[in-house]
């Protein structure tokens, strides 16, 4: 999980300042899960799922992606997905969200690795290398054997996880970057001041899961 909000981007700001003096690894970045509370030039407040509220600088060049709802049959073999879920005893993840990447976005983060949804879950970035019905025990659900370079994870969907996909939505950033719109933002401290680097916001109200 992530530290609480003003802790985490204290952490970062501290960060940058030992940068000042001394050399050290790019800065680190945190994950935000909000809700956008206003939105002015230059700039974005939002209220964390913690219920703190955050002013983020926003670049010009901060990228946006608007996340969208498929169906669980839009997972095929081949796909190359994304999927935060939770370990089981039997050694194999119980997800909690699939993202199907578009095919331009094939390899971005391939490989597992904790991840801060829930406490103890992890990200599954990978390709979907066999797919079949899940154990009776989890019925209209998919069993997901999924590859990446040096492993393999075993993924059971259950039929009502979100499953996800995004797109460019800068050339619509306007009607996405609202108030009230469910984002989840990477940003890291720059120049001193909490700044938004890549933003990805539902529509109409649509949060995004992961």
């Amino acid at each position: 999980m992530l530290k609480p909000l003003a802790l985490s981007i204290a952490l970062l700001a501290g960060t940058a300042c030992a940068q000042a003096q001394a050399p050290a690894p790019a800065n680190p970045s945190v994950r935000l899960r909000a809700t956008i509370e206003k939105v002015e030039p230059g700039s974005l407040t939002v209220k964390a799922r913690s219920g703190e509220v955050l002013t983020l600088v926003r670049p010009a060049d901060m990228v946006v992606s608007e996340v969208f709802p498929l169906a669980l049959a839009d997972i095929k073999a081949g796909s190359y997905i994304g999927t935060a879920a939770m370990p089981q005893a039997d050694g194999t993840q119980r997800a909690l969200e699939v993202v199907v990447f578009p095919e331009s976005a094939r390899g971005t983060g391939e490989g597992h690795r904790p991840w801060d949804l829930l406490p103890q879950s992890t990200m599954t970035n990978a390709t979907v290398a066999d797919l079949a019905a899940a154990p009776s025990s989890v019925p209209g659900g998919k069993k997901l054997l999924l590859k990446y370079p040096g492993g393999e994870q075993t993924v059971i969907v259950p039929p009502d996880v979100p499953v996800v996909s995004v797109r460019p939505g800068k050339d619509d950033e306007k009607a996405l970057v609202v108030p009230g719109a469910q984002v989840l933002i990477t940003a890291e401290v720059r120049d001193g001041k909490p700044t938004a680097l890549r933003m990805i916001v539902g529509r109409n109200g649509f949060a995004p899961p992961m």
